[in-house]
């Protein structure tokens, strides 16, 4: 008689019983375990928590939360997210939105504090994005397929296991509908969806746009290849069944790797571009175009820029990494001149083509590296009164900040997206004789741990530096 085969059991994860003391940059709650950290995302400080190893590195302990024993003050009573542990994309959906701008006030704080820049009176209190959900104006999500059913939403983290996101509380809730009835129709119609494993397959990403103010849509689908039969009839379909959409595109991108975008963008169905407004600005986005995701807190944050600038008509104003020129549009309303550099071409015809389209003459963008052609525009700078810097999160290079402070603004404002990078390149401003006036932290996306500030500084003058 032959011998039954016995399956080998999946040996179980070890699990914790862990106090959190205190949430890291990223919003992860940390705790200490036998000379390492564990790391518990969805924990908040003062908790405790049962949390399952993952993952056991040299100093570090990477876990998956599994049950909260005790509950800090901190917590909500009504999580309106069911996939938090599963998307892992708002560490701090859980917390009292109160608590997380507490958090964020303190961590801008805290950069600061590394570089020996100021103390706890130095930061304002976090100006908070209102409403705290349904903000995200824009979304980019990924196709996948799981046993013939096809999933559009995120990536688990560390995987390339696509999660359905069809009711993200932080989406604006024309992008829910965009993608349920995306997913639905694509369902419906049998359309291939990209494999990682197998290099084939039509649809890659769907990246969606929406003008809060306009109530309306523009879609593109990222596709492997370029199609001409299934997406124009997809995308016909959904401006039916969503009429608030108002242009779709085909981006084709072939590549294998990470990158989202390909070269080439083809209209499919209506408008060109999509039409937004922030402040009493219009600005015309195009499908490849980075923008605020926030529309709501970018309107304070370009009205707090051009409050404390204070221009008047016979001044010169840089907007260094300007992108479609939505803080150099702002400017040029009250200064005489406003000259915004930007790396990326295809962001510098934007921003040529909105101050056309704002009928505002006095905006002159330039395509190219900021710290080479700073030198090449100092005598086209007379009154230089501000310059604004608003970088990736890296922040600023060393060149740029020593070629920007060779010309001597008057003012510098700082919009950073990083309190670290910020906090660095602060450091340089200060030691090339400029003090910092203000620091006002702004909650751009509710939910994560990411935070926003805007600072002022001021050319000191002879007095001030003896």
């Amino acid at each position: 008689m032959a011998k039954k085969t016995q399956q080998k059991k999946t040996p179980l994860k070890p699990t914790l019983k862990l106090t959190i003391d205190t949430l890291d940059n990223e919003g992860v709650g940390m705790a200490k375990h036998e000379r390492k950290t564990a790391l518990v995302q969805g924990a908040f400080p003062g908790e405790t928590v049962i949390a399952e190893v993952e993952h056991e590195g040299r100093t570090h302990l990477y876990t998956q939360l599994r049950k909260v024993v005790r509950n800090a003050p901190a917590r909500t009573a009504n999580n309106p997210c069911k996939k938090e542990l599963k998307c892992l994309s708002c560490p701090l959906i859980g917390m009292k939105y109160q608590a997380q701008l507490e958090y964020k006030q303190k961590r801008v704080t805290e950069a600061l504090k590394q570089q020996n820049l100021g103390t706890d009176e130095m930061v304002a209190p976090t100006l908070p994005s209102d409403p705290a959900l349904g903000y995200r104006a824009s979304a980019k999500l990924v196709f996948g397929r799981k046993r013939e059913k096809v999933l559009l939403g995120l990536y688990q983290r560390g995987s390339h296991e696509v999660i359905n996101i069809e009711d993200c509380p932080v989406h604006h809730p024309l992008i829910n509908r965009v993608v349920k009835i995306v997913r639905e129709e694509v369902q419906r119609q049998g359309i291939s969806v990209y494999s990682t494993r197998h290099k084939n397959g039509l649809l890659r990403y769907l990246l969606i746009r929406v003008s809060p103010i306009n109530n309306k849509v523009m879609v593109t689908f990222v596709s492997n290849f370029r199609d001409l039969q299934q997406l124009p009839k997809l995308g016909k379909r959904l401006m039916n069944k969503v009429p608030e959409v108002i242009a779709v595109h085909q981006n084709i991108n072939s590549s294998s790797g990470n990158v989202i975008l390909g070269q080439d963008t083809i209209k499919l169905h209506g408008l060109p571009d999509l039409i937004d407004r922030i402040g009493d600005i219009r600005l015309r986005i195009a499908p490849e175009a980075f923008f605020q995701v926030n529309s709501l807190q970018a309107t304070r944050i370009y009205a707090l820029v051009r409050e404390w600038a204070g221009l008047q008509k016979n001044d010169t104003a840089l907007d260094l990494y300007c992108g479609i020129g939505g803080i150099a549009l702002h400017l040029a309303k009250d200064a005489g001149r406003v000259f915004g550099i930007e790396y990326v071409e295809e962001a510098v015809r934007n921003a040529a083509d909105n101050a056309e389209l704002n009928e505002l003459k006095n905006c002159r963008f330039l395509a190219g590296d900021a710290a080479e052609e700073l030198p090449k525009l100092a005598a086209q700078l007379p009154n230089l009164r501000l310059a604004t810097l608003n970088p990736p999160r890296k922040g600023c290079s060393e060149e740029l900040l020593h070629a920007l402070c060779e010309l001597e603004p008057k003012q510098i404002i700082y919009v950073s997206c990083d309190p670290d990078s910020l906090a660095h390149d602060l450091r340089l401003l200060v030691d090339a004789n400029y003090r910092i006036e203000r620091v006002q932290p702004v909650d751009m996306f509710p939910q994560t741990a990411h935070v926003e500030t805007v600072v002022k500084l001021v050319l000191k003058q002879e007095t001030d530096a003896e």
